[in-house]
């Protein structure tokens, strides 16, 4: 026997015995895989998965998020286990509200979907701590993630409760659940290395600690380039078609955990996209390269509500995801992406069943078939890597045009069914009105006092590390001291003043001396650390001197994270006529948190233990503002605009939204997020308490409540644009089309079974721009917008074929060479 029959004879077998390792155990489902799919009851399928997680929506939002993933073409849900959100404090657990994972998972199911699910327990995910509980970091001689004794019996705690709590209600797919695949630990390979040989062996016992649990599913790591056996390596990133090397055994299949469908977001950033044109590109390539799931990370990000987001990371999570962050589908990425897996199931049986081949056609054009001898069965994948030019390429005797950076799937090697970059599927826009029934916005205002060492006692010599001082219960901290000045110290000229000089370590902080607000720093997502230098109106005698200390979430990446630090190092001043004076061994005391927050003045009844007055013009530093506000009109969404406030957090009727920071501008000189989203099921039916927190001086009265849709929908599409995929169907090997005649067209759908209220633009010939921001070109159709008003107009949905006859062009002819395009923006009411 040659050593290739050795190898390939060894493979097989292991792949028999990681089969009968997950053989199905008297369950319902029986979850097995090989080097090409998972295989369900030894049916071969391809999965379509996406990230939702349930606690960065409310459980009422979750049906429609479930329906909307369902209709985008997705047979499976993703996500995260959140140890520190089920067990905030040692040995008491929470699976309520947004913590219900149960109730997650078992609607999942009833949509008729699978599940991913992903324990950890170190997620990162952008979430506070990276999952893991504040209270971890406690625990005598830990090290996080780490062959360390303390941090496995935890971690071994904690899986086991969660994965009872999941067996008791007969989650997992042999018990007939939805659960089908599990993640243990998460892009490990990153800080596996600065553990030395304590990090290999960490690896080792996650994965006999998830294998030793008995549940029946495949288990995967992801970025774990050595992943034990049966432990499945997978991908995450953007083009994991070409970055992947693929698993580390042939008998293990590709999986790709994460692909990225924007970049989660920092206060201090520019907007993050990503164009649906590259991220199916990206699908296609991975299902065209033996691919056997894809996992969109996120589908839909959500809201980081409370405290929950990891260091400086906005309240908004992928909004640039397919689902918005209100669960509004993203136009054209929800339906280009739909539309996608629609053309890559059309081809199936040849993915699964036929033999692939590629041939190279030149240095940026490729063809790749699955195709299975002496029948029908073929499906043609025609790829143009081109950034900029596009191609013709001949396959089968046929020229098949291919724009730049582009792939065409041809599910019977003949028609194509699609193509990645040219979308025939709907665009739209986002929208925000003012919420009339929120009613004109009328502002009270309390002032926190701040504290000095007269009513804080000094209980230290060194200012307190910030993160042991907080222990997450709250993001702020006053630090007070003192110094007693006489004549001789202070600068003869009175247009010199003392400087307060403050190094520290994160994340920021605002200064007062005596009772003053004298200024503000911070650092940033990627520079925790920052200094604090002003000038400071220090007097004769005693001068106190006062910081409010603030943390913007735990950090969630990277190795020792128990190790890391927060808050003022050093504190100085200087300026004065006897020199420099350190005040860092001056004696300090210290108060977590403020009174409001303590006494929760955000709900009903702690907002009546404080005096409130009117509210007129800008405020004070450390202030809180309230207000009522009439629930808005209608269904859509809604969303809190924060103008003129700067940083803080916000309440609605006792519920925390999370964090705003308005003052802190992206390289656009514009905030990171201006819109804060209010889950209607906060809202009351009529009335509503609001309460923000605002840390800076501001004024509250531009803020507006205000209402979110997406009924502003568009269509651009060329005479080089395929027709819509769904005029193809493929069934028992028979590949046909559903129509009379399949054809390029717009078809426009309202959302929420609103009709077309008006025709915004319409052009034919070559119009420009995007939808919302659409123009006329160098020709156009005269009829184009009364042609589109007689097919629209007072429907649901609509359809117009791209046809010439229908929209003859007036005036000046089009280019020559270059196709004829139709750009339609309608509004739906």
């Amino acid at each position: 026997m040659t050593s290739t029959s050795r190898i390939t004879l060894l493979a097989t077998l292991l792949a028999i015995i990681v089969s009968l390792s997950y053989a199905d155990r008297g369950g319902n489902i029986t979850v097995t895989y090989d080097g090409r799919s998972l295989i369900l009851n030894g049916k071969r399928d391809l999965f379509y998965s996406g990230a939702i997680h349930y606690t960065r929506s409310t459980p009422e939002m979750w049906p429609d998020l479930l329906d909307k993933a369902r209709h985008g073409g997705l047979n499976m849900i993703e996500t995260y286990v959140f140890w520190n959100a089920h067990e905030p404090v040692r040995g008491q657990w929470n699976f309520e509200g947004k913590n219900d994972i149960v109730k997650f998972l078992k609607l999942i199911q009833k949509k008729g979907m699978y599940a991913c699910l992903r324990l950890g327990p170190f997620i990162q995910a952008e979430w506070n701590h990276g999952g893991l509980p504040y209270w971890l970091r406690e625990v005598p001689d830990i090290i996080f993630r780490s062959d360390n004794e303390p941090f496995k019996k935890h971690m071994q705690e904690y899986v086991s409760v969660i994965v009872e709590k999941l067996k008791g209600e007969n989650l997992f797919a042999p018990q007939g659940g939805p659960i089908i695949i599990g993640q243990i630990e998460n892009e490990y390979n990153h800080i596996q290395r600065a553990f030395r040989e304590k990090g290999d062996s960490y690896v080792q016992w996650s994965a006999r600690l998830a294998l030793g649990l008995n549940l029946g599913i495949p288990w995967v790591m992801c970025k774990q380039t050595d992943a034990p056996d049966p432990v499945i390596n997978a991908c995450n990133g953007r083009h994991c078609g070409d970055t992947f090397s693929g698993p580390n055994k042939p008998y293990k299949p590709f999986i790709w955990t994460e692909n990225w469908t924007a970049q989660y977001r920092v206060f201090g950033d520019p907007p993050s996209q990503r164009s649906a044109e590259d991220m199916a590109y990206s699908v296609a390539r991975f299902f065209a390269k033996n691919g056997a799931m894809i996992n969109y990370y996120m589908y839909h990000g959500g809201t980081n509500f409370a405290r929950t987001t990891s260091a400086f990371t906005m309240t908004r999570y992928y909004d640039e995801a397919p689902l918005d962050e209100y669960g509004l589908q993203k136009g054209p990425k929800w339906s280009h992406l739909r539309d996608a897996h629609k053309a890559i199931n059309l081809c199936k049986k040849a993915l699964l069943q036929g033999t692939p081949t590629t041939q190279k056609v030149s240095e940026f054009q490729e063809i790749r078939v699955y195709e299975r001898p002496g029948s029908d069965l073929c499906a043609a994948f025609l790829t143009n890597n081109h950034t900029e030019s596009a191609s013709t390429i001949n396959f089968r005797g046929q020229e098949y045009y291919l724009p730049s950076r582009s792939i065409s799937i041809l599910p019977d090697c003949k028609t194509v069914v699609y193509n990645t970059q040219t979308i025939v599927s709907q665009h739209n826009a986002r929208n925000f009105k003012r919420s009339e029934a929120a009613g004109k916005l009328e502002w009270e205002v309390y002032s926190e006092r701040i504290p000095s060492t007269k009513g804080v006692r000094i209980d230290s010599d060194e200012p307190k590390e910030l993160y042991s001082l907080l222990k997450d219960a709250s993001d702020y901290a006053w630090y007070t001291t003192k110094i007693e000045l006489g004549p001789d110290d202070l600068p003869r000229k009175k247009s010199i003043k003392p400087v307060l000089r403050v190094v520290s370590n994160g994340h920021g902080m605002l200064a007062f001396v005596n009772g003053a607000f004298v200024g503000s720093a911070h650092g940033s997502h990627d520079e925790k650390g920052f200094g604090l230098q002003v000038s400071a109106n220090l007097t004769v005698g005693v001068n106190h001197i006062t910081f409010l200390c603030y943390t913007v979430g735990l950090p969630d990446s990277g190795a020792y994270m128990e190790h890391r630090f927060a808050g003022p190092t050093r504190v100085t001043v200087l300026g004065l006529n006897t020199g420099t004076i350190d005040l860092t061994d001056n004696g300090w005391g210290h108060k977590v948190s403020m009174r409001g927050e303590k006494q929760q003045i955000f709900t009903e009844e702690g907002a009546k233990k404080f005096p409130w007055k009117k509210a007129e013009g800008e405020g004070r530093p450390v202030s809180w503002y309230k207000t009522r506000f009439g629930t808005p009109e209608g269904k859509n969404p809604v969303a809190i605009r924060m103008t003129g406030m700067r940083k803080g957090q916000i309440w609605v009727n006792g519920n925390s939204i999370g964090r705003h920071w308005m003052s802190y501008l992206s390289p656009l000189r514009q905030p990171s997020q201006s819109d804060y989203h209010i889950p209607r099921a906060f809202l009351n039916e009529k009335d509503n308490l609001l309460v923000v927190l605002e840390e800076e001086k501001a004024n509250p009265e531009n803020i507006e409540i205000m209402l979110v849709d997406r009924d502003t929908i568009c269509s651009y599409i060329t005479d080089m644009h395929p027709p819509n995929v769904k005029s193809f169907a493929n069934k028992k090997m028979r590949f046909h089309t559903v129509v009379d005649e399949a054809k390029t067209e717009a078809t426009l759908k309202c959302p929420n079974y609103n009709k077309v209220s008006a025709v915004q633009f319409a052009s034919f010939g070559d119009p420009r721009g995007a939808c919302g921001n659409y123009a006329v070109g160098t020709c156009d159709s005269s009829v184009a917008r009364q042609v589109v008003e007689q097919h629209c107009l007072g429907k649901q949905n609509c359809t117009i074929p791209m046809d010439p006859s229908l929209f003859p062009i007036s005036g000046n002819a089009c280019p020559q060479g270059k196709p004829l395009a139709l750009a339609i923006q309608l509004k739906c009411d």
